[in-house]
């Protein structure tokens, strides 16, 4: 089967590997250009797919800046492949490139579709508190995830697991359920099962702002937001009003031994009740947060341990 593999980042990289590892033709590798890295940006930096085909030597190696090009569309169709693959490429690919495989273009996307399409659904998973999430296979059209359904599996998310961690569990599933639907596609028992469009759920990219803790929420939203941008954005509040990330927290399960210091007449979301060596307690729009691990502006991450003496009872984070 000879296939065309389009992917940008880490998330694609078991993709490609296990087509490579499978012995199927991979004719070319298409990937977003290089992009400049570093404070002065003179560095050009590969994405993860390029390096990684360069790894496995597959030689056609293509990065264009537009596919919506009849440049692009002719190479693709020269090479003449059966299916297209694409893995967290980044760009929605035109009609003129969906028609050109014999068996048409299957995506790999990290959420169970319908629910959670656009460009960050393991974040958003754990944003919004799901307890289960996993890997759709479909046969791409020319919306935004809203191909009809090829193969689907499911993972649990534990309660304390960060988009790191699950990012790293899906992108191996997400190798595991693309073998499987080419290879049914070669066998003949390849099914497809149309979207419910009713039931969709889109979700926004990420930015530095999504990040931003709002301490009246209540002491699990706030938790899984920490975790949700951890590593990237990152959650963020004020401290005498500097930036300060939290990088990790845990959700109290009792309020009864966390009560303020005596000179604190009202608790306040957001506000600093107990200065414990395992974490900060802050009270919340609902229950109570432990920040184990923080960052101050321009400073290393650090466990509470390390520099919670130096904050005082009764400020209010924010």
């Amino acid at each position: 089967m000879r296939i065309v593999f389009m992917g940008t980042p880490d998330f694609a990289v078991p993709c490609l590997e296990a087509l490579a590892g499978s012995g199927y033709d991979i004719a070319a590798v298409v990937t977003q250009p290089d992009k400049p890295v570093g404070r002065k940006q003179s560095v050009l930096k590969a994405p993860a797919v390029k390096e990684a085909a360069i790894r496995l030597g597959i030689a056609n190696i293509l990065q264009p800046e537009k596919i919506r090009t009849s440049e692009f569309v002719d190479a693709i169709s020269a090479i003449a492949p059966d299916v297209i693959v694409t893995a967290a490429y980044g760009k929605i690919l035109p009609k003129s490139v969906l028609d050109i495989p014999k068996h048409g273009c299957i995506n790999v996307h990290a959420s169970l579709l319908p629910k959670y399409r656009g460009a960050a659904p393991i974040q958003w998973a754990l944003i919004n508190g799901d307890s289960k999430t996993g890997v759709t296979t479909i046969l791409m059209d020319e919306g935004m995830d809203t191909g009809d359904i090829l193969l689907m599996k499911e993972i649990g998310i534990p309660s304390d697991m960060n988009a790191q961690e699950l990012f790293d569990c899906l992108r191996i599933l997400g190798a595991e359920v693309l073998l499987e639907t080419l290879e049914a596609l070669r066998d003949g028992t390849l099914t497809r099962k149309p979207q419910d469009h009713s039931k969709a759920v889109y979700v926004p990219m990420m930015t530095r702002e999504t990040g931003l803790i709002d301490w009246k929420k209540s002491a699990v939203e706030i938790h899984n937001l920490v975790r949700g941008t951890n590593p990237w954005p990152g959650a963020y509040t004020f401290y005498r009003g500097k930036r300060l990330k939290i990088w990790k927290t845990t959700v109290c399960q009792e309020n009864d031994g966390f009560l303020p210091n005596s000179g604190v007449d009202t608790v306040k979301p957001g506000m600093l009740l107990k200065c414990l060596k395992d974490g900060l307690i802050v009270a919340t729009g609902s229950g109570l947060l432990s920040i184990t691990e923080l960052q101050f502006d321009n400073c290393r991450r650090m466990c509470v341990i390390e520099c919670g003496h130096n904050m005082d009872v009764g400020e209010v984070f924010g």
